[in-house]
């Protein structure tokens, strides 16, 4: 055909329709991925392109992390309509049960290299084994912390330097939360051997389920909406419980039920000494490393209780928006991890170092957007859960403050849980240690008091103490002792 006036509008046109179909081919492929994630893969993630082991796995985790940290979202959001009062017992019973936090984050640590290690050797018996220890384990530590909490509470909101009225009004929520604590270990482990395993689509219902219960009756507890007794802040704990609560049933019926990844027998259901002793030591660096964060974050909320209720409360209210953000940061640091851990137990640590690399980066693009949000509407999001004209210039001050380190924590975070992943939990440990106890809360009391510069101070010595944590995490993983760790 000879070539007409109308030949390059015609070529124009071919161009564009067949850009038009290669974006929506890679409109499909993401969709298709993005379906794949959420409803569980089949892939092994020793093999592949990277990106897309990367994205199958941190798109539920990030779901799930965002799941976790609604729990404490909607808690605040509605007990917040109780005052200032309410709202620091909230805050004084969180920071105590970070200790719980901590050990689960440090036996959930061990689980989630144990699981992965066997994974990526196809050892899925073995697997199992760690599955089912790693719940003994958790069920151990437990309860003797429910029994401190339910006896001790009113003397723990006091030791942490509540006034006498969020005493009165919140030993009830601090003895029901504390005491409780069986279901937040539990929901952490068992998601912990579902991460491990690569099947985080399960992990992500599980904290759907969880929230959705949380979800309902938090508001109709704690108002006493239609048949539910009017129970303030105490409402909020028994909800947060109950939804927990449901969520560990649905785990144990998954693992139970032998049809994903991860299958135990009643014949495994026992105590298996040399396995639970690997998995303990590697749990106990794991537990200190988030002991010594946790404890610091305690010595930071005692000081910031010395400037009253309403900084505290403030302080509380801008964490819990912080958290929003972060968890869901872990969630591609989980990722990370189990890639660690997958990889290196199939010979590949090449590619297990690949994978954290990527992964830093895709945190800190996410990261670095939410901190332009934070510090642009730090007025209106604090605005969302308090108008109190004293409590809301300290949640504004803390949201920006923390939000200026957000593109380190980005990089921290996934170097972390690359160490974890890999079973070397004493890195991060000594990282831990040295930058916050002999940094961070000296830094914060002298930026605090000495300087005076009050509640301010406490919060620019977090991005600048977190900020370190990142730098020295990031030289750590380039020496690159943690390839040769065994699990």
């Amino acid at each position: 055909m000879e070539p007409t006036e109308n030949t390059p509008v015609l070529d124009t046109a071919l161009a564009s329709d067949q850009a038009s179909g290669r974006a929506n081919g890679r409109m499909r492929r993401w969709t298709s991925f993005f379906r794949e994630a959420v409803m569980g893969s089949q892939q092994d993630f020793t093999e592949g392109p990277i990106g897309r082991a990367i994205f199958l796995l941190a798109v539920p985790m990030i779901l799930e992390m965002a799941m976790e940290s609604l729990f404490g979202i909607i808690n605040v959001f509605w007990v917040a309509h109780l005052g200032a009062e309410a709202t620091a017992t909230v805050g004084l019973t969180e920071s105590l049960l970070t200790l719980v936090f901590g050990v689960a984050m440090g036996l959930s640590m061990a689980t989630t290299a144990t699981v992965a290690r066997r994974f990526g050797e196809k050892d899925r018996a073995g697997a199992s084994a760690a599955a089912v220890q790693s719940i003994l384990l958790g069920i151990a530590v437990s309860v003797p912390v429910g029994i401190i909490g339910i006896v001790y509470s009113p003397n723990l909101l006091r030791l942490m330097g509540a006034s006498d009225a969020v005493i009165d009004s919140g030993s009830g929520y601090a003895k029901i939360i504390l005491g409780g604590n069986v279901v937040i270990m539990l929901l952490f482990l068992m998601n912990a051997v579902f991460r491990g395993a690569g099947d985080a689509s399960i992990a992500m219902r599980v904290l759907w389920l969880a929230n959705i219960v949380n979800i309902i009756l938090d508001p109709c507890l704690i108002f006493g909406l239609g048949p539910f007794p009017k129970l303030g802040v105490t409402g909020s704990a028994i909800a947060t419980t109950i939804g927990r609560g449901i969520g560990v049933i649905f785990q144990l019926w998954v693992l139970l039920r032998g049809q994903r990844r991860v299958q135990v027998g009643w014949a495994q259901v026992r105590v298996d000494l040399p396995v639970m002793f690997r998995m303990l030591r590697i749990s106990l660096g794991g537990m200190f490393q988030f002991l010594v964060a946790t404890a610091s974050w305690l010595g930071l909320v005692r000081i910031v209780a010395v400037f009253g209720d309403a900084a505290l409360a403030g302080y509380t209210v801008a964490l819990r928006i912080v958290i929003f953000a972060i968890l869901p940061s872990w969630g591609m640091a989980n990722a990370a991890a189990t890639l660690v851990g997958q990889n290196l137990g199939a010979n590949k640590p090449e590619r297990a170092e690949r994978s954290v690399w990527v992964t830093g980066f895709a945190n800190m693009c996410f990261l670095g957007a939410v901190a332009i949000v934070f510090v642009v509407f730090a007025e209106q999001l604090i605005g969302i859960f308090t108008n109190d004209p004293e409590v809301a210039p300290y949640g504004v001050a803390c949201l920006r403050f923390i939000s200026y380190g957000y593109v380190f924590y980005a990089y921290g975070m996934v170097m972390v849980q690359a160490f974890n992943g890999a079973g070397d939990t004493f890195t991060p440990t000594v990282i831990n240690l040295c930058c916050y106890w002999l940094f961070q809360i000296p830094l914060a009391y002298s930026l605090a008091l000495p300087l005076k510069l009050g509640a301010k101070g406490v919060f620019m010595a977090i991005t600048v103490a977190e900020s370190l944590i990142a730098v020295v995490g990031m030289l750590a993983f380039r020496r690159g002792k943690w390839k040769t760790r065994k699990v």
